[in-house]
């Protein structure tokens, strides 16, 4: 097997989504690269967040588990507009919202598609197993979350309905 695998969704045409996490970059809600071997050596939870969505609130939870853990978690908000349109905000408008009804304080990602011919590779690799190495799966909803580990290793994910403080994803930090 080779290092990368040959996929790019967004262009529909062949390109790499990389082995490793780290390897992968996503463009921040500022404009920004975030290069995510800035994080190595911590856990970091993905979450496709939106702002006009039942499990919006859940933002408050994001940020308290953020607090909670920083020094062993980084959690990161991925705005995605794919379920319901329920994200259809600019950058700044997202930004500001996050900021003013749930004090966020997290990094946040410009939106990107999570699934479908437009997925970013960040998602492809968090959801197919011939890139991640433990387990495919697909993302049903906005708030799902993908825990990974200090070395850059899928954990697990978990739906949209299991809050960010809840022991299924603590458990994993203590």
């Amino acid at each position: 097997m080779t290092l990368f695998g040959m996929i790019n969704p967004a262009a529909n045409t062949e390109s790499t989504v990389p082995a490793n996490i780290y390897d992968i970059s996503i463009e921040s809600i500022d404009g920004e690269q975030m290069d995510l071997s800035q994080f190595k050596g911590k856990k970091i939870l993905f979450v496709n967040v939106a702002s006009k969505c039942g499990f919006t609130p859940q933002y408050e939870d994001l940020e308290k588990l953020s607090k909670t853990y920083e020094e062993e978690l980084v959690v990161i908000g991925i705005p995605c507009n794919q379920f319901g349109n329920q994200e259809p905000g600019s950058p700044t408008q997202i930004q500001e919202f996050c900021e003013v009804n749930f004090g966020v304080t997290f990094p946040l990602t410009a939106k990107v598609d999570v699934k479908g011919k437009q997925q970013h590779p960040l998602y492809t690799w968090l959801t197919e197993k011939q890139y991640n190495g433990v387990k495919s799966s697909s993302v049903k909803w906005n708030f799902q979350k993908y825990l990974v580990d200090e070395k850059g290793q899928l954990i697990d994910f978990f739906g949209s309905t299991t809050n960010p403080m809840s022991k299924k994803i603590t458990s994993y930090l203590n």
